[in-house]
């Protein structure tokens, strides 16, 4: 195994652990949305009342969960492909699909977002943005920042996806390492997966 094949299965290895980390961390959000939205409805139509801070913490709960979750969602394949051509394809024309795609769509998108979104995110930061109201939440600027996680975290993983593929190309990474089979949502559910 060269350098080359030991450095990509170190950066593989170190971007799927991040990703897995937050995709992890950020799902308590799922319940957290459960829990909040269930509170608010006992709040307003059993007592009463209301809380815009309580309100406002779900669209911060919501931006959050599905931004940060976008790359966890990528590493574990549970992104839904309307591809009639991937599902069957063979381990090598699945990773030259992902190759392709990660190079050619999924970084530039991801730099597409990253750029256009700076000066929006950066400006937000300049005057600390908060709520409108002032019983919200006075934290939109923190709440825009994912935008940039999200190009991250998303960006990263498409590298992963990109140097899995690379070594499974190249003969240095056996076919089912990468390419099982099933894909881990697949395994999951006992059946493949319907779209993808």
């Amino acid at each position: 195994m060269g350098k080359r094949s030991t450095g990509l299965r170190a950066l593989i290895r170190v971007v799927d652990g991040l990703n897995n980390t937050v995709g992890t961390a950020v799902s308590w959000l799922a319940l957290f949305l459960v829990l909040v939205q269930f509170l608010l409805v006992l709040m307003r139509y059993v007592f009463g009342v209301a809380s815009l801070f309580v309100q406002e913490s779900l669209v911060y709960a919501h931006g959050t969960l599905f931004m940060l979750a976008a790359g966890y969602t990528l590493l574990t394949n549970g992104h839904v492909r309307v591809d009639v051509f991937y599902r069957p394809a063979s381990a090598i024309g699945k990773a030259k699909v992902d190759l392709f795609g990660s190079l050619l769509l999924l970084l530039p998108f991801c730099i597409c977002i990253f750029w256009a979104s700076f000066d929006y995110v950066v400006e937000s930061w300049r005057i600390l943005e908060g709520s409108r109201e002032t019983s919200g939440i006075q934290g939109v600027f923190l709440l825009k920042t994912v935008i940039w996680a999200f190009a991250i975290l998303v960006a990263l993983q498409g590298i992963s996806l990109g140097a899995k593929a690379w070594l499974t190309l190249t003969g240095r990474a056996p076919a089912d390492e990468f390419y099982p089979e099933m894909s881990i949502v697949e395994q999951e559910l006992g059946h493949p997966a319907q779209g993808q």
